[in-house]
């Protein structure tokens, strides 16, 4: 069963991440106090475990998973272009595969070689929409289902 290992954010641009076991996530404002949560396709990033430890054995070390600037980590799951418009459930939070996170010049600048190694197979992650607005916790539940067609 997947579940939630981790959630942070950052109240300054180019800040560090601050991790927390619970937070808000709102339709307006993304995980609360994230400075880029704000509405859009964008508003949260989402992490697997799984692919975060495979790009730091490709480059024979540990990092913390902040070290990617993501919003949630998960674990068991793995992130596809197959997964592009579910919606993934974490707790009573629903969010709206959107995409990809590229990798970009900040993964270089935190470790050589990570904008790399989080390029291929979808390791940098997920960026989703938020649908709802709900409490998370660390441990909470997380599974896809189909996005339901408007008609």
């Amino acid at each position: 069963m997947a579940s939630l290992q981790g959630i942070s954010y950052k109240v300054v641009k180019r800040g560090p991440m601050l991790e927390t076991s619970t937070a808000l996530v709102t339709t307006s404002s993304g995980v609360a106090q994230d400075i880029f949560g704000k509405p859009g396709n964008r508003q949260v990033t989402v992490l697997s475990f799984e692919q975060w430890e495979q790009a730091c054995e490709s480059l024979n070390t540990q990092l913390p998973w902040t070290t990617r600037r993501a919003n949630l980590l998960v674990e068991g799951v793995r992130f596809g272009p197959q997964d592009v418009g579910k919606i993934m459930h974490v707790g009573d939070l629903q969010l709206l595969v959107t995409g990809e996170t590229d990798p970009c010049r900040k993964m270089q600048a935190a470790f050589p070689g990570l904008e790399k190694a989080l390029t291929p197979d979808w390791r940098g992650g997920i960026t989703c929409k938020v649908l709802n607005d709900a409490t998370i916790d660390i441990g909470n539940r997380v599974y896809f289902s189909e996005q339901l067609q408007l008609l």
